[in-house]
């Protein structure tokens, strides 16, 4: 807190002479009929006591007043006299920005489970955890229980049911035999196709393939376990190249949160901001909170940010060109609720002395310690931030550089 010297010392000058005046009046004891104040009061004479005390009282008031001049003049002339220090801002205008502030969680699609689509023994598990797969990559293989034997008699019997199509074709363009054998013919070959296709199909879920380029982040079923489909989990795939924030926003920004919306993504476990703009805007509201959601894509190339981090939205809701800015800590409060801030003038031949001045200011958004003041301040104006609150209208303050 500081200390207001020139005040203090001032006060204590004036209470040192006025608790002297009656001391020295009391030790002198002069009067016009030499009487004493003692002797005076033990004389009970009110008349008399009446006319002492407005007699002395008089001479107190003269004192005072010759105090104060003296002041005043030293006041003006000593250079040294100690003044309250500010600290002061030129104000300019710039853009502001104002930011509401909603928490999210880092997700990505890429993101899975993968499940077994064939019941078996689980053969050949050909990955480990932490290692990186290609898109279509064979990660494991299962036990196909004869299906690649069966497949291979269903090729020959549908090789041979072929022959005897083409054949059948090119009799039956000849015009040589009957119809029902070149349809027949066409009939058998086309079913053990559908067979051979069918079956081909049920070996390729044996396979077990990465839909996508990722990680293996986890390893859920070991090698010789037998596995069901659509009930046991073989493994996890995560990508961390394509991720994004998910955040609920509450339904009163519609009208200013679209696709587009520039915010600024902070992820507070890596102590790292990102600009960004919103890629989703969802078109449904919640009932249960009365929020909508957003997605917001966030960069990833040394893959540190995880699915599931907690995040932080910045939604810029608020623009203003040519802005008015002042340090929020340089705004009080008077007693009739209005804000007030104080303006510095310098006073000509006295380097770093002022004088404040009190001003009444209408304020708008704040955001990060800083408020927008949208009248009663001027471009050029030099505000003072620190040292402003026990100020008064008019006083004089040093600049502290």
């Amino acid at each position: 807190m500081k200390i207001k010297y020139t005040h203090q010392i001032t006060t204590m000058k004036k209470l040192a002479v006025l608790l002297s005046i009656p001391l020295l009046l009391l030790s002198c004891g002069n009067n016009v009929e030499g009487k004493s104040i003692e002797e005076l009061i033990e004389s009970e004479n009110l008349p008399e006591i009446r006319a002492r005390k407005t007699e002395l009282s008089k001479e107190q008031s003269d004192l005072t007043e010759k105090l104060d001049k003296l002041d005043q003049a030293i006041d003006r002339l000593d250079k040294t006299r100690r003044l309250d220090l500010v600290e002061i801002q030129q104000i300019s205008d710039t853009l502001f920005k104002h930011y509401a502030e909603v928490q999210g969680d880092v997700a990505t699609d890429e993101n899975i489970v993968i499940y077994s689509e064939f019941s078996g023994i689980l053969q050949d598990l050909r990955v480990e955890e932490g290692q990186q797969v290609n898109k279509g990559q064979v990660l494991a293989k299962i036990d196909d229980g004869g299906l690649s034997s069966e497949l291979a008699q269903l090729e020959t019997q549908a090789t041979l049911a072929k022959t005897t199509f083409e054949r059948q074709k090119r009799l039956w363009e000849q015009n040589i035999g009957s119809e029902m054998q070149y349809l027949e013919a066409k009939t058998n070959y086309e079913s053990m196709q559908n067979s051979v296709n069918r079956l081909k199909s049920q070996l390729d879920k044996t396979i077990v393939r990465a839909p996508f380029s990722g990680i293996v982040d986890e390893v859920l079923t070991e090698q010789g376990e037998v596995v069901s489909p659509g009930q046991s989990q073989i493994l996890r795939l995560v990508s961390l190249k394509n991720m994004y924030v998910e955040a609920a926003v509450p339904e009163n920004y519609l009208n200013t949160v679209r696709k587009g919306t520039d915010v600024i993504v902070e992820i507070s476990s890596l102590n790292r901001e990102f600009e960004g703009e919103i890629r989703r805007v969802g078109n449904t509201i919640n009932p249960n909170n009365r929020s909508f959601n957003i997605q917001v894509a966030v960069p990833n190339e040394n893959g540190m940010i995880k699915p599931n981090q907690i995040a932080t939205i910045r939604l810029n809701d608020y623009t203003a060109e040519n802005a008015i800015i002042i340090p929020e800590n340089a705004l009080l409060k008077n007693s009739q609720g209005e804000s007030v801030v104080f303006t510095l003038q310098e006073k000509e031949g006295e380097d770093n002395i002022g004088t404040a001045k009190r001003k009444i200011v209408e304020t708008g958004y704040s955001y990060k310690n800083k408020i927008e003041i949208t009248s009663g301040l001027e471009t050029g104006e030099t505000l003072i931030v620190e040292g402003a609150k026990n100020l008064r209208d008019g006083q004089e303050v040093k600049i502290r550089n």
